[in-house]
């Protein structure tokens, strides 16, 4: 008599930050390494699996295809799929327990190497755990389209590309953003003038060895995102910081800061951290620099769809008439963290080198679901998407003004801003004995609110005060958090 399927020892969690497939799949790998699973064991079929785990057939089909390759399981057309009787894993060394280890080796690192180490964590870096009240950068994972995202992502397993990775990135992708970038945002282009990259720190470092020898200057905004000024010194420039007024980085008042530089890396269109739009007059200034200065300017356009009065603005990289402008966005805020896609538009003159240098250097962006986020925005679900987070941040912002008005006006002033995805709250009176945000942050994530210190994006005279990150928090979960947050930072009675 044949010998029916084992039941699985595996639960999923639908409500946990690990996708479903992940779960699945390493829940089967942990089971078959522990012999909970034995080798040669039949496994139920795909569609029994999902009506017992109470998920979808394709998160099964994932799993299950990822560890066929990985050789955990083998399948036969027309025969169950079995726990493989030869793992990959029997053919690594096995240790003695009772070996002592080998004594840690000091290694002798570079002077940048040392310089690097020696320096600590940026305060505006978020770790793992991080609750959603007010963490920054976080889309509204509940309003992302997993079902949507999931189909396209077995179709991509099942059909999508073999061959090697384009260290471009995949040419459907490439297709698909210029398409999209010129209907939604303006930006004219060709497939042939996008890379795809794992992020912005990664696309500065490739421009900034390309394009400007070590000790060369680079304009940055003051204040500005901490991690673009370590992207740029990594690559061996020299930053130096541009104050940023309400119409945004003028460099008509910098004078002698000017003074040998050859990029400039802004963010136009919604400035980080102030929400500041950068004005006409200033990009036509910004751009006859660049020109007289045969310089580059990287256009980071990181939330500029996400824009609630009137419509989003026109790039910077509108208006460029002479090829200075690289356009940089990401994917990462506007639909899932964990995708750790941005890409490059790049003026006609550097699509050659930079494709020569990424043939050299690579190594090409992560493949998997490039093929889906190609069809994604294709088949028009990344506009349905756009659109419908447009008018829930907005709702989100709304709450979160009323919400601060209300319950924390004695604590802080938060205003709203015409776009982005946080808002600045400045101290207010009873803020409490110190102005320091640093230690307030501390204080705040003892009792389980996210902040980050206005004053982390200072590179001088830092400016008091806290980013409150409201994208991905539901309405019904920001006033409660407000009341903690006063709570926490009024000072004892």
């Amino acid at each position: 008599m044949a010998r029916g399927p084992l039941p699985l020892p595996i639960s999923l969690d639908p409500d946990g930050p690990t996708p479903l497939h992940v779960q699945l799949r390493e829940g089967l790998r942990a089971a078959i390494l522990d012999r909970r699973l034995p080798r040669g064991a039949r496994l139920p079929a795909s569609r029994v699996m999902a009506a017992d785990l109470g998920c979808a057939r394709g998160t099964v089909v994932l799993a299950l295809e990822q560890l066929i390759a990985e050789g955990y399981l083998t399948a036969r057309s027309g025969s169950a799929t079995r726990v493989a009787a030869t793992l990959p894993d029997d053919t690594l060394p096995r240790s003695d327990p009772a070996q002592r280890p080998a004594p840690a080796v000091v290694p002798s690192l570079s002077r940048r190497g040392a310089r690097r180490v020696a320096t600590p964590a940026p305060r505006f870096m978020a770790g793992p755990g991080v609750p959603d009240a007010f963490a920054l950068g976080r889309p509204a994972l509940d309003a992302f389209p997993y079902a949507v995202w999931a189909r396209l992502l077995q179709a991509e397993w099942r059909h999508g590309p073999a061959e090697r990775p384009d260290p471009r990135g995949s040419p459907a992708l490439r297709a698909a953003i210029a398409a999209y970038l010129a209907q939604a945002r303006g930006v004219v282009c060709e497939a042939d003038d996008v890379i795809v990259t794992a992020g912005i720190r990664q696309s500065l470092r490739l421009l900034a060895e390309l394009l400007l020898d070590p000790g060369e200057a680079a304009l940055v905004e003051e204040p500005g995102f901490p991690g673009i000024g370590l992207a740029l010194a990594s690559a061996g420039l020299r930053t130096v910081p541009i104050p940023v007024g309400p119409g945004g980085l003028a460099v008509a008042g910098a004078g002698p800061l000017l003074q040998g530089a050859r990029l400039a890396v802004v963010t136009p269109a919604h400035h980080y951290p102030l929400g500041h739009a950068m004005s006409l007059e200033n990009r036509l200034d910004l751009l006859a620099w660049a020109e007289a200065a045969a310089g580059w300017i990287v256009e980071d356009d990181y939330d500029g769809a996400y824009r609630y009065a009137g419509r989003p603005l026109a790039p910077l990289r509108a208006l460029d008439r002479g090829g200075r402008v690289i356009y940089a966005g990401s994917f990462s805020k506007l639909l899932l963290p964990a995708l750790g896609l941005s890409y490059l538009v790049l003026p006609r003159g550097l699509v050659a080198p930079v494709n020569r240098a990424l043939a050299e250097i690579g190594p090409a962006p992560p493949g998997i679901g490039q093929w889906a986020l190609a069809r994604f925005i294709a088949d028009g679900h990344l506009a349905g998407h756009l659109r419908r987070t447009r008018r829930l941040y907005a709702l989100r912002q709304e709450a979160l003004v009323e919400a601060a008005r209300r319950h924390a006006a004695d604590v802080v002033a938060v205003a709203p801003m015409e776009g982005g995805m946080h808002l600045i709250a400045r101290p207010g009176p009873a803020w409490g004995p110190t102005r320091d945000d640093g230690e307030a942050v501390a204080r705040l994530a003892d009792a389980g609110i996210s902040a980050v210190a206005l004053s982390a994006y200072h590179a001088g005279a830092p400016e008091p005060g806290l980013l409150l990150g409201y994208a991905a928090v539901p309405e019904r979960a920001i006033e409660p958090a407000v009341r903690r947050l006063a709570e926490t930072l009024r000072p004892a009675r």
